[in-house]
């Protein structure tokens, strides 16, 4: 299928990158602002989602599906 058709995304249940132990320094920023809004269970999925390899976008819509806010 064409890109120009949407068909070049990447997939959402496969990580972008490679598992971790630590968040980077720019994902804590982005996570202690995103924590204004969220619960603590929201949080704490995402965070164990972005140490596997998911990015802040991935995990947070993963999250929102299966934790909701």
């Amino acid at each position: 299928m064409p890109s120009h058709y949407g068909g070049n995304k990447k997939p959402m249940n496969k990580p972008m990158m490679k598992p971790k132990k630590d968040l980077s320094v720019r994902q804590k920023a982005l996570m202690k602002e995103h924590k204004q809004h969220h619960t603590k269970k929201h949080m704490d999925m995402m965070t164990k989602l972005m140490k596997q390899g998911f990015c802040f976008e991935q995990a947070h819509q993963k999250t929102m599906k299966n934790v909701g806010k």
